[in-house]
């Protein structure tokens, strides 16, 4: 059974539509997932949760999601400078002040974790298992160097066993990794990618009896639309070049 996987939408409508156009091309993708945060950050947050609800595309509430449901006092993200820490308040204001109340009421509806069982539950085959964060909080960061011992411990924690595989985002880089026989995967990010790739990026999790198969799929986008959305909103301009450079900006060196 083949699943697409998305994940970190952020508000980015025109990199979603291409995503789930690209899926629909697919006549072997058996359903489609989310990871969460489907808004913040770009300018049309109502506008994706609509889309995801009318796609019936289920999934899990990432730290975005959860925080803007329960107007919480930011949006838990982590700030690597007082400037991130500015912008992600930015960011988080004006989200919660641009996103409707219906689609609040769908943000706050998201569970923490979802299940699947590509081959029935009725059988005790392999399982997917979808996170934002990692299983204690959605705003944790599984970054690709976590050492195998905590991966182990996810493992042991949420019931996984060998032959399945344990999905998430939140970090925008995605990664793979086989620990005991286990799949970690790092889905990336649809429409806010931090690896130096602005393309719009997914998963396809093909996962059999007693394979399992991870491709990373890269799909461009009308990201002059979604840079335009961005101005017309009034919010910064570090959210184009961020945008522009997929989350890695060049930086000038300063004349000598």
């Amino acid at each position: 059974m083949k699943y697409a996987l998305i994940s970190d939408v952020h508000a980015n409508l025109p990199a979603l539509d291409a995503v789930l156009a690209d899926i629909a091309a697919r006549s072997d993708v058996s359903a489609t997932y989310h990871l969460g945060d489907l808004v913040g950050y770009s300018s049309q947050p109502t506008e994706v949760v609509e889309r995801i609800v009318a796609a019936g595309i289920a999934g899990v509430a990432g730290n975005y999601d959860s925080t803007v449901a329960a107007h919480y006092k930011h949006c838990g993200c982590r700030s690597e400078s007082p400037r991130q820490e500015e912008l992600a308040h930015i960011s988080f204001e004006w989200t919660l002040a641009n996103t409707s109340p219906a689609a609040k009421r769908v943000l706050g509806a998201l569970p923490f974790r979802l299940d699947i069982r590509p081959f029935g539950g009725h059988a005790s085959g392999p399982s997917i298992k979808l996170f934002h964060g990692n299983h204690v909080l959605n705003t944790f960061y599984m970054f690709e160097d976590r050492p195998d011992s905590m991966l182990e411990s996810m493992t042991t924690a949420v019931g996984a066993k060998p032959g399945d595989v344990i999905a998430f985002g939140h970090t925008h880089r995605p990664w793979h990794r086989e620990v005991a026989g286990v799949h970690f995967v790092n889905t990336g990010s649809v429409g806010r990618p931090k690896d130096g790739n602005w393309r719009a990026g997914y998963v396809l999790a093909d996962v059999g009896q007693s394979t399992v198969t991870i491709e990373f799929v890269r799909v461009e986008y009308d990201i002059a639309r979604t840079i335009a959305g961005v101005r017309d909103a009034g919010l910064p301009e570090d959210f184009v070049e961020f945008l522009q450079t997929g989350g890695k900006p060049v930086v000038t060196s300063s004349p000598a």
